[in-house]
């Protein structure tokens, strides 16, 4: 299962630091899932899409909820389908393996390359969903019981998991994996994600919507802080709005793309009316005091 290691640096829409590319590197080298954790809208799930285009390798994508079971990512056996075959159906129930559906986990273990396996947002799950996995990603096979089968991975996948930190992950867990916090990007760093997208932006635009972006992301006593995705949207926005530059501090048009909670709404406001700006809301329209 050893793969001809290859090396990750980023791609032509995702901009990886020299560090996250080093964290996405060594994971890959010793075979071990990466961690991701970062604020919302750092680009952890994107980072999964990034290096499997980097790579050149097929992406398998397992959405963790509340009710996911580690059991879940291995195989389903679909009991129901079997007792309906069995009663109302005219072929042969007694073949187990049609009932046998792979999860994620097992769809990459049966895999005929190395792909990629996003596991997004563990933490949604219960508090021993991951300790539920360890034995499965360390020793790379699971038993079927229904069916008396040892599924042995033909390759290693390379494993990324997300985390938004919502609850503390076991450490047993923890020591098994390569952690990287992706901080959220300064001002050089966010320049060069805005112009991968809007390689045409009027430089003075960007300037001055980023110098306010900021701005409102230092305010204290926000919710929920505006993320990247946001200023794209923001940007798009004021382009599409036809706002000029001047306007953009002077006024803070579309507010509401950046901001999406009612307190975090009036408490930006507050601080602008303070300074004397004639603040515009979502719809473009001024706010009353």
């Amino acid at each position: 299962m050893h793969e001809n290691l290859a090396i990750f640096t980023g791609t032509g829409d995702y901009i990886a630091s020299n560090e996250l590319q080093n964290s996405v590197n060594v994971a890959i080298a010793l075979g071990r899932p990466l961690l991701i954790k970062g604020e919302p809208g750092t680009g952890k799930t994107m980072l999964a899409q990034s290096i499997a285009d980097g790579l050149g390798k097929e992406l398998l994508i397992w959405n963790i909820k509340s009710t996911t079971k580690a059991s879940d990512g291995l195989y389903i056996y679909d009991t129901v389908q079997r007792l309906y075959d069995s009663q109302f159906g005219d072929h042969d129930v007694s073949d187990i393996k049609q009932y046998i559906k792979m999860g994620k986990l097992g769809e990459a273990f049966l895999a005929t390359s190395q792909v990629v396996l996003l596991i997004d947002e563990i933490d949604k799950a219960d508090i021993e969903f991951p300790n539920d996995l360890l034995w499965e990603l360390d020793i790379m096979s699971f038993d079927i019981p229904e069916t008396g089968e040892n599924l042995q991975a033909r390759h290693r996948p390379v494993v990324i998991i997300t985390s938004n930190a919502e609850k503390e992950l076991p450490d047993a867990f923890l020591r098994r994996c390569i952690f990287h916090y992706i901080a959220f990007p300064d001002a050089s760093m966010m320049k060069e994600i805005v112009n991968v997208h809007y390689p045409e932006l009027e430089q003075k635009l960007l300037e001055e919507a980023m110098a306010a972006f900021y701005w409102i992301r230092s305010v204290g006593g926000l919710q929920k802080k505006p993320s990247t995705s946001e200023l794209l949207d923001w940007l798009q926005a004021l382009t599409v709005g036809g706002i000029s530059p001047e306007k953009v501090s002077a006024e803070f048009p579309f507010l509401g793309v950046l901001l999406k909670k009612d307190h975090d709404f009036n408490t930006v406001l507050q601080h602008l009316h303070r300074q004397g700006k004639q603040v515009k809301s979502a719809a473009g329209i001024p706010r009353s005091r």
